[in-house]
């Protein structure tokens, strides 16, 4: 018989299985927030932005941002569920905030030392002239003072370094108008100004400059992923990997394909540079967790140089994620 009493524990029930359930459908249905940086890191990914994929029903949104300091304060608000920003920037935002971990690296390198000076074929003839670098603190600004100290150069005294552009793009374009003779930037740039101004050349690659003075590859951009994500499904957070390590494999295999691919997703304007620029780019998908050592080895030589590099400290144990 139907006890009136046992309403108010009937209706405790339904409200628990009614909040259930909208906890899984909100789940199944949010969206994935992923944000990558135009150049290299954007191009590891376009086939899965092409492909807008789904995982376990939940769309992966792609924004593609200009700087690394536009990602930053996303992080902080927790916004992003997966960002990828430089290797000492994930170690800065770690110590500062913990909440998100090191998952993968796709980028292994892409500074070049470039300009319309080809007189230089070696570290001395760097003597008295003038570099530009994009900004005091950022990795190509701390990598190349480390190589020009490790090859007998004092950077201010026997190398002058000009900031006076303070942006990837600022630079390029000072390179290709010839405001500045010799600079420090990254691939597809160094590609864009070369199509624009043929007097420009690739001079030094500073990736294997660093191989030669450190004996380590340069895992200079890091995936990271939100912690609460990675501990509540880590089925998706493997999943995402996965995809973005087959996308990382589909670019270096169809450079003619990705090419058009990262034209029509607005991450460069032209096909012949994204054509040129995705061997250059040295994009390999490798889990963190595969290769820790060589990521500490990587942090410590820039905690050397000055700590604030990587946030003050070096991060500890958890930094990694670990499937």
């Amino acid at each position: 018989m139907f006890n009136r009493k046992n309403i108010p524990c009937l209706l405790f029930v339904v409200i628990l299985l009614l909040s259930s359930s909208c906890r899984n459908i909100e789940e199944k249905a949010g969206e994935l927030r992923v944000y990558t940086l135009k150049g290299p890191s954007a191009i590891s990914m376009v086939k899965m932005i092409e492909d807008g994929n789904t995982i376990n029903q939940r769309t992966i949104n792609f924004e593609v941002k200009n700087e690394p300091l536009q990602i930053r304060p996303l992080i902080f608000q927790k916004k992003a569920d997966f960002a990828v920003v430089p290797t000492n920037l994930a170690s800065i935002i770690y110590n500062k905030q913990p909440e998100y971990q090191l998952a993968a690296v796709p980028v292994w390198g892409t500074l070049y030392l470039f300009g319309t000076d080809t007189g230089i074929t070696n570290w001395e003839d760097l003597k008295n002239r003038r570099i530009h670098l994009m900004a005091k603190g950022m990795t190509p600004d701390v990598m190349f003072r480390y190589l020009l100290k490790k090859n007998g150069l004092i950077p201010g005294k026997d190398v002058k370094l000009d900031y006076s552009f303070p942006t990837h793009i600022e630079l390029a374009n000072a390179v290709a108008s010839g405001k500045a003779k010799l600079g420090v930037i990254s691939e597809p740039l160094v590609s864009m100004v070369i199509q624009k101004n043929p007097d420009v050349k690739s001079i030094m690659s500073l990736n294997t400059e660093w191989k030669k003075a450190t004996n380590l590859e340069i895992p200079q951009t890091a995936l990271l992923v939100k912690k609460d994500l990675a501990a509540s499904s880590p089925e998706i957070v493997n999943k995402f990997l996965k995809q973005y390590q087959k996308s990382c494999n589909w670019i270096n295999d169809n450079s003619t394909k990705g090419a058009k691919l990262v034209v029509k997703h607005k991450i460069l304007s032209n096909e012949k540079v994204a054509k040129t620029s995705i061997p250059r780019c040295n994009i390999r998908f490798e889990y963190a967790a595969d290769i820790d050592s060589l990521i500490k080895n990587y942090l410590n030589i820039f905690y050397k140089m000055n700590p604030n590099i990587v946030g003050g400290k070096l991060p500890d144990e958890k930094f990694i994620y670990k499937e």
